[in-house]
């Protein structure tokens, strides 16, 4: 208002938004004044009854400004959530928009349909209540998108807790029903034609285990007509834009212009749809659902059956009172051969009907019309069926048998409609919404009620509009519907009839009238509006008449499918139009009714509708609703347009206005006392800020500004307004603001004045200061000038003498260097000539000296070659002997003499035929000796005739052989040296191409950098798959964990029973698994058990492959060295590495038996010497006592090793027995024979006994005849041998004297090669062998001195310190027992606390297990090695599941995981880890293993702990982020302005958010980097663990802040900018900015900036688009629309200025996302970081119980 206005002014002058001026004429009648508009703090309220003047103008206004100017498509009206349809496909219904919602309250978060179903999860959940959400609108509004959302959130938020995938079968069922259900109309490309209403069942932990949907309505007459530019249901359409594949050849399919059920609408075609691929969808959906092929197969059958009954020619006949159908008709004949019907029946009865009186029954024909009008209702008729059944196979596929704790359901229904023409669909429709609408009216009403009495306040009647009567009207009786069902019983009824009885019966009530132009329609006035019904129609539809022989046709069908659809049961029980019949209640008659065929005494379609009604509102009414009202803005389908009179239609239509108006009545703003205190403090006095208490200064103040009492109420926390007083209190606050902004402008405009002033003075004298020094500088200037000339002539005449004289100097200097250099290059080649010479001398020499020396030892070492080797066969020999000893056999058979008396006699007589055999052989070994040795005599006897001659001539040829070789080494020298020169200059050509090639790369160094930044994105992208395959292994890991865990608790149930005594005894020598009644077996370590094998498996795997690789590699030397060897050779060589084998085969037994044994005797010799310590005091004593517990523990080893063989063979025994099954109803047979069974056992292992004597004796006579099999091999190679030399014998004697004495050398010098190599080999061998034992003795003899130091430094105290001194040879090596394995991974790592290590060295655990691998590895134990790295992953992972919401604990086994891999890969003795050691760590690395994949084990199992820690920290942080970084107002000088939160259904309690502060945040962030840093954990992996925190904090706080209009304003960018700042300081503080924390919060940073910057001008939106490179347009558009003044001073962002910022952001290339991915993580990196700590210098506190532990 720009002028004053008095009552009874005609004009009230206007000023309206965009500027302009309006004179608006008033009367006191005709046009009174215009409502009041709401202050801008309430313009784009999300909330509409929140509103200060609550008119439809107001809420009009609202819903425009959020929608067109905010593109905000949802708004709440109290309980109901306004859904405005865009029309265009909008990016915020994705997964992390789910997740934003998920577990905030309805009003902290932007209006959206997932905060309904939020609320509704929630309170079902809270309340144990049922809940439900209607949605309702008309068509195209939007409803069925709307419940497809709501489905999809209750899918994702409360999946199924198995492998059920029951919410992807309930979004499954949306594409079928689309694709049945769903036509375009003229309003609605994409219209349900149908209402249905989903129930999602709930188990106890609230996870979908179920679903059942109800349907209501269908319109079956879309089947056989559709309007203009409308379509038929969309399957039919499909399956004609798919009829050319294979599988639908059958189909007898075409266009879908050809069919007339799918031409009617002359518009086939939907822009953007894809008919085929939403087949594809479809059939897939029906997959998922288990429907099967076959059954997919008839229902497209089905539908294309009724695409050609459309087709299907009706031809009259002349008469006109009948018809027929020509027998050639194609389109008849693929509609029965697709239904499997008969032709011939199906042709007569489409053209005739039977008449059944009370005396006879008779055929009567049809007209064309008639049979049209028959062959439309068959085909609806079966469309309808098949839909039901379709719904009912929905059902089915979503029904479980798991008991349902709760339910949501979700009512998808028609709104309320008004059309031209009106007929009984719309009747049916508008009686739903009425019954809707009621329901909807009492439960505001009732809301409205509770609110009151909750707040206390005084509750006075609201009246609000009750449709009751209209619903009498309806369903009462006589009723419309009664007398509908009444006329449809008269057999010659009509709808003019009809007509007459409602205007007899009803046109005196207040909601039926009577037009005036009609006699067949009738009016009801509704709750939205008037809507006048055609009658005509109406029975027929009521009735749904179908003729019971076409159906009895049907009914016999070849196909199972459509002979189910028709049967009798579903005509009675079953509606044919709803589908009523799924719901899980039964509904009673309360009489039984007589089953019959007549289709009088059938259910009429409005009975029926009205029972499924009646069944819904009791379903609604025994959960809390939720209320969805679509709108449609407009009727051309146009993207965010709004049409403000068909939107006020809808708005009356769906109840928004009435619910505006029940909240009106009453105090329809409502503020808590700490909102209002925050926004209307200015008003306050200081003195009244004084009082302590803030509700009581709310109330001081409002009493003080308000004097009518009945204007506002104080409520138990809020504060209750009528209309238009928040308002007021606007004004004055602006009032109060003005004055202040007043103030302040005259105080700085002086200010600018004397600062303006202040300038100019300045300006002058600076002026004046510098004329003058200008002038003084112009005057040095000449001065410098000319001193600089005369010191450049006395420079140029200088420079021309002095280049005259440096000529001549050159030109003397130059001809003395030319005559020195002649001169010196003849002396320097006499030297050279002389040198040149004397190396020619000296060379020669040399080589004679070594051709002697040569010839010398070539000699010296042929000899002893000759003496070794016979040494060597002598010494073979012995070992053979020895090897042939039967000792070892009596050792075995020790303890076996009182046990195989029985089987004595047996081994007498094999030994007896053994020593016959034996002595065979020892004769025909003999004999051949003698003739080897006879044949050896001749040989000899042949070459000393032979040697004398041939001497001379041998002498010869070695001197011309050696001047040969002689002209070969100088023609190789001279090869070589023509060799290097080529080499010389191939090198300096690749030098100077090198040169070149750096000259180039030294050009192309600018793109470097980006290859390397590619590479390392890269890097970083495949890191992050790995590290995300992992995380899914691990989850899949604790799935199958979770599993077994249920598995086992089903399946066993522990109980005491008896258990068999031989249980105990034999349990632990076996290797079968004793069966315990008692407990059945842990499940947890079973997991563990079986984790523990396969890693075994997996390693020992990779181990024999590289002993595979390296054994194939040396029999390929070995077979290269073999095929040089002569073939004569052969046996002998298989002989002797035969016998070598077999030596040390025998060797290694006998040493792995005294290395037990030692060890043996060393435990008991330290228990010996404790026990006796304090007992002995004379060396003599202890000298006996050691003899003695010697010769015992001989004795004793003795009967160990006697008894571990007859465990052993009891093992392979037990372990070859049949089935668990069996021993086990064995023993429990055994136990009835005495009380005990102590006999039956008895019995049984002197059995067992037997079987392993004769075992033994079978084993012993298989070891005899494979020894005298190997003897027998051995004469026949001795005979081949022989036979050989016989040969090579005859050779000789047939070559000449000089080729028979140069073979003979040549074959002696390679037999004493072959001979010189074996025996090398054998010396290798036991050299190693050597040195093996001579460590094991060191070792052993170490420990023995040191018990030994102990035992006689006891007695004197004064010697302590020299044993103190042996800690020196501490080597940094734990040894331990293998049975005390499981004690070291109980106390290290299962019962571990952080605190019990706090004080020491960090990482302790994972250092004490190191070096217990150590030892291990020093020993050369593979078994102990792999078994305690198996069971430290194991333990680890067991604490961690068990703690798996520790964060310290975490914490803890994060860093000692990742310090054991550290110390792996620091002492594995790779030189890539050794370069940072110290010399004393080298010699501590690993020296037997490689323990390379282990440390892949290790690698995986941090992260994923570094994931658990990750998941841990961010669920601590998760509650604290919105309330510390959003809404704690920790900035001093800014206060939070005012801006109310919705209220939701959770209870707030008075005196604002009682959240976490920005402090208790970073208090929270320092203690988990202090718990890191006191954990020992590496720097590198905390600053990854705190980037992670800081991009979790700034994914939550952005996405919050884009949901979010009331943080949306420059006091929040202000207080969010400095909670950054806090933010980096603390990381500053901690030395973290090279961590990149910083740059995932820049978004952050740049929404904070973006809404404090100005937002006016066109360089505003350049500098907007330059400042904000990390925040998308989507994001970026969006806080600029939910930017908020929140006083008058400031000014909304414009639509053209957001127009303009999305057009110089068009080009920008990025992600096209709106909300922040949450659940992001960056790829984990573990840096290599050794440890500075010497391993021998590391101290173990008393206090972790590790006595068991051994320095070594």
């Amino acid at each position: 208002i720009i002028k004053d206005y008095k009552e009874g002014d005609p004009i009230l002058h206007l000023r309206l938004e965009d500027e302009s001026t309006l004179e608006y004429p008033v009367g006191p009648k005709d046009n009174p004044l215009p409502f009041l508009r709401n202050p801008d703090i309430l313009v784009g309220e999300n909330d509409l009854t929140a509103l200060s003047y609550l008119h439809e103008p107001a809420v009009l206004h609202n819903l425009k400004v959020r929608f067109l100017e905010s593109n905000h498509i949802y708004t709440y009206c109290g309980i109901v959530l306004v859904a405005i349809n865009p029309y265009e496909q909008l990016q915020i219904y994705g997964e992390e928009v789910i997740n934003a919602y998920n577990g905030q309250n309805m009003g902290d978060m932007d209006p959206h349909i997932f905060a309904v179903a939020e609320e509704a999860y929630k309170q079902m959940a809270r309340d144990e209540k049922n809940q439900s959400i209607i949605v309702s609108g008309e068509s195209g509004a939007g409803k069925t998108v709307s419940a497809k959302y709501a489905m999809r959130y209750f899918a994702t938020v409360g999946g199924s807790a198995n492998d059920t995938n029951v919410e992807e079968k309930v979004l499954a069922s949306s594409p079928i029903m689309e694709a049945i259900g769903n036509a375009k109309t003229t309003r609605n490309d994409n219209s349900s034609r149908f209402g249905k209403y989903i129930q999602i069942g709930f188990d106890k932990r609230y996870h979908i285990i179920g679903a059942n949907m109800r349907t209501y309505l269908l319109e079956k007459s879309r089947v056989v007509f559709q309007a203009e530019d409308e379509r038929n249901y969309h399957i039919f359409y499909q399956l004609c834009a798919s009829g050319s594949l294979t599988e639908f050849k059958d189909l007898a399919l075409g266009d879908a212009e050809g069919f007339t059920y799918t031409s009617m609408g002359e518009n086939i075609f939907i822009d953007g749809v894809n008919d085929a691929e939403d087949l594809v969808k479809m059939r897939e959906a029906l997959s998922l659902l288990g429907i099967k092929e076959s059954h997919q197969m008839s229902i497209f059958k089905i539908i294309a059956s009724i695409l050609h009954l459309g087709n299907v020619n009706i031809v009259a006949e002349r008469d006109g009172e009948s018809c027929h159908i020509s027998k050639d008709d194609l389109h008849l004949h693929h509609f029965c051969q697709l239904l499997g019907v008969e032709l011939e029946q199906m042709e007569h009865w489409l053209c005739h009907r039977k008449l059944v009186t009370t005396a006879e029954t008779y055929v009567k024909n049809m007209s064309r019309a008639q049979a049209t009008n028959a062959r439309d209702a068959l085909a609806k008729h079966i469309y309808a069926f098949l839909f039901d059944w379709i719904v009912e196979q929905i059902n089915k596929a979503l029904y479980t048998s798991t008991k349902q704790h709760s339910f949501i359901g979700v009512l998808d229904i028609y709104g309320f409609e008004t059309f031209e023409i009106n007929s009984f669909e719309q009747f049916c429709i508008n009686y739903a919404n009425e019954k809707l609408q009621q329901q909807f009216n009492s439960h505001v009403f009732k809301l409205e009620q509770e609110e009151y009495m909750k707040e206390q306040i005084p509750w006075t009647l609201i009246d609000f509009y009750d449709n009751q009567p209209c619903i009498d009207l309806i369903e009462a009786k006589l009723g419309i519907l009664d007398l509908l069902d009444e006329e449809c019983k008269v057999p010659k009824g009509t709808d003019q009839n009809w007509a007459q009885k409602l205007y007899s019966k009803h046109l005196s009530r207040e909601h039926f009238e009577k037009p005036r132009m009609s006699n067949i329609s009738f009016i009801v006035v509704h709750f939205a509006d008037k809507v006048e019904y055609q009658c005509e129609g109406f029975l027929e539809k009521n009735r749904d008449t179908v003729y019971d022989e076409q159906i009895n046709i049907l009914k016999a069908s070849k196909f199972q499918l459509v002979a189910d659809l028709f049967q009798d049961g579903k005509d009675v029980s079953a509606p044919a139009v709803l589908s009523g019949k799924t719901s899980r209640i039964n509904v009673r008659p309360a009489k039984p009714m007589p089953k019959s065929h007549n289709r009088e005494h059938r259910k009429t379609v409005g009975h029926q509708f009205r029972n499924s009604l009646h069944l819904l509102m009791e379903t609604l009414n025994a959960t809390t609703p939720h209320y969805v009202r679509c709108i449609k803005p407009n009727d051309e389908k146009q993207a965010f347009v709004f049409d403000s009179k068909r939107a006020v239609q809808q708005l009356r239509a769906c109840g928004v206005l009435e619910t505006i108006r029940i909240s009106a009545a009453g105090y329809p703003s409502r503020w808590t006392y700490m909102d209002f205190f925050s926004r209307y403090r200015v008003l306050m006095k200081r003195k009244d800020l004084s009082i302590g208490d803030k509700k009581q200064i709310c109330k001081n103040l409002l009493e003080s500004l308000v004097k009518d009492p009945d204007k506002f109420q104080f409520g138990k926390t809020k504060i209750f307004f009528r209309a238009g007083q928040v308002a007021y209190l606007e004004k004055l606050r602006a009032d109060k603001f003005r004055f202040a902004c007043i103030k302040i402008q005259k105080t700085v405009r002086g200010w600018l004045q004397r600062t303006c002033y202040r300038k100019i003075r300045k300006s002058a004298i600076t002026l004046q200061r510098y004329g003058r020094g200008y002038l003084a500088r112009r005057y040095a200037e000449y001065l410098r000038f000319t001193k600089a000339a005369l010191v450049c002539q006395k420079q140029c005449r200088m420079v021309r003498v002095r280049r005259a004289y440096l000529t001549i100097r050159q030109a003397v200097i130059t001809i003395q260097a030319y005559t020195r250099g002649m001169y010196t290059r003849r002396l320097y080649q006499e030297f050279l000539l002389h040198h040149k010479a004397t190396i020619i001398q000296r060379t020669v020499r040399g080589w004679l000296e070594r051709k002697k020396l040569c010839r010398a030892r070539d000699a010296a070492i042929v000899i002893q070659c000759a003496y070794r080797r016979v040494l060597a066969k002598r010494q073979l020999k012995q070992l053979k002997i020895e090897a042939r000893s039967a000792e070892h056999f009596k050792k075995l058979n020790v303890g076996m003499e009182n046990k195989i008396v029985q089987l004595q006699r047996k081994m007498d007589e094999q030994s007896k035929d053994y020593k016959t055999q034996n002595e065979q052989l020892v004769v025909a070994n003999t004999s051949l000796g003698t003739e080897v040795g006879k044949l050896q005599k001749e040989l000899d006897v042949l070459r000393s005739h032979q040697g004398n001659n041939n001497q001379l001539t041998s002498l010869q040829e070695e001197i011309e052989r050696l001047r040969v070789e002689l002209d070969e080494a100088h023609t190789q020298a001279k090869r070589l040296k023509e060799e290097h020169t080529r080499w010389v200059k191939n090198m300096a050509n690749f030098w100077l191409g090198d040169c070149v090639g750096v000259v180039h790369l030294a050009g192309q160094k600018g793109s470097v950098p980006q290859k390397e930044l590619r590479l390392q994105t890269e890097l970083n992208e495949e890191r992050l798959r790995y590290q995300n395959l992992l995380k899914e292994f691990s989850r899949l890991e604790q799935r199958y964990d979770n599993l077994q865990e249920e598995v086992s608790f089903v399946k066993f149930h522990p109980g005491h029973r008896r258990v068999p005594s031989n249980q105990s005894s034999l349990g632990s020598d076996s290797n079968y698994p004793s069966i315990s009644l008692s407990e059945v077996g842990d499940t947890e370590d079973t997991i563990q058990q079986n984790a523990a094998m396969d890693l075994s498996v997996f390693m020992k795997l990779q181990k024999r492959v590289r002993e595979l690789e390296q054994e194939r590699k040396k029999l390929q030397t070995n077979l290269e060295k073999m095929e040089e060897l002569s073939s004569h050779k052969r046996s002998t060589s298989e002989e002797d590495t035969n016998a070598d084998l077999a030596y040390n085969s025998l060797k290694r037994q006998e040493l792995e038996s005294e290395n037990k044994k030692l060890k043996n005797d060393l435990n008991e010799l330290r228990k010996a010497l404790a026990e006796q310590a304090s007992d002995s005091t004379s060396s003599n004593e202890m000298h006996d006592s050691y003899n003695l517990l010697l010769s015992q523990l001989k004795a004793a080893n003795e009967e160990l090793d006697i008894r571990k063989e007859e465990v052993l063979m009891l093992k392979s025994q037990i372990v070859s027995s049949t089935k668990p099954t069996e021993n086990f109803n064995l023993i429990v047979n055994w136990g009835y024979v005495n009380e005990d069974g102590e006999l039956g056992l008895a019995y049984r292992g002197l059995k067992q006994v037997a079987r392993l004597l004769e075992a033994q004796l079978q084993s012993q006579s298989r070891k005899y005849q494979d020894e005298l099999e190997a003897l027998h091999t051995q004469i026949e190679v001795l005979k081949e041998d022989l036979e050989k030399k016989q040969e090579m014998l005859n050779h000789f004697s047939s070559l000449p004297p000089d080729a028979l004495v140069e073979f003979s050398v040549q074959q002696e010098i390679t037999r004493l090669t072959n001979e010189n190599l074996d025996l090398k080999e054998i010396v290798e061998k036991l050299e190693k062998n050597e040195k093996k034992l001579k460590k094991q003795l060191k070792i052993y003899y170490k420990k023995v001195q040191e018990l030994e130091g102990l035992k006689m430094s006891r007695p004197e105290l004064t010697r302590q310190v020299t044993v103190q001194r042996k800690e020196k040879d501490f080597e940094g090596m734990l040894e331990y027992y293998k049975e005390d394995e499981s004690l070291l991974v109980m106390t290290l790592i299962t019962d571990m606390k952080p605190q019990a290590v706090s004080a020491t060295v960090p990482c302790l655990p994972a250092y004490i297990l190191f070096m217990c691998i150590r030892h291990s590895d020093y020993i050369n134990d593979d078994q102990k090695v792999h078994s305690l790295l198996t069971s430290t992953i194991n333990a680890i992972k067991k604490v961690l599941k068990k703690h798996n919401s520790d964060f310290e604990m975490t914490s803890f086994w994060l860093a000692n995981t990742s310090r054991l891999l550290h110390c792996l890969k620091q002492y594995s003795g790779d030189e890539a880890f050794m370069t940072q050691n110290t010399p004393k760590q080298n010699e501590h690395c690993l020296k037997n293993f490689d323990l390379a994949e282990y440390r892949q084990v290790l690698s995986d199992l941090s992260i994923q702990i570094y994931q658990q820690l990750i998941k841990i920290a961010e669920g601590i942080l998760q509650p604290m982020i919105v309330s510390a970084m959003l809404e704690s107002g920790s900035l001093a000088g800014v206060k939070p302005m005012g801006y109310r939160n919705r209220s939701s259904s959770m209870d707030c309690e008075s005196g604002g958010p009682g959240g976490y502060t920005l402090e208790a945040l970073i208090r929270q962030l320092g203690d988990f980097f202090g718990i890191m840093r006191d954990h020992g954990l590496d720097p590198e992996i905390g600053q990854q663990v705190i980037r992670q925190l800081f991009y979790s904090i700034n994914a939550v706080t952005l996405n919050n802040l884009l949901l979010r209009k009331d943080v949306c304003s420059w006091s929040t960018g202000m207080q969010l900018r400095y909670n950054v700042s806090q933010m980096e300081e603390w990381l500053r503080g901690r030395n973290l900015q090279q961590s990149g924390a910083v740059a995932t919060i820049e978004p952050l940073i740049q929404a904070a900036q973006l809404l404090q910057v100005k937002k006016k001008t066109s360089q505003d939106v350049e500098a907007i688009c330059s400042m904000c490179t990390s925040l998308t347009t989507q994001q970026i558009v969006k806080i600029l629309n939910l930017y908020t003044p929140l006083n008058e001073f400031e000014e909304r962002v414009t639509v053209s200025f957001i127009r303009d910022i999305q057009n110089h952001l068009q080009d920008r290339v990025e992600n096209n996302q709106l909300l922040v991915d949450t659940k992001h993580t960056y790829p984990v990196l573990f840096p290599y970081t050794p440890s500075a700590l010497s391993l021998e210098s590391l101290h173990i506190p008393a206090s972790l119980n590790l006595h068991f532990l051994t320095r070594v």
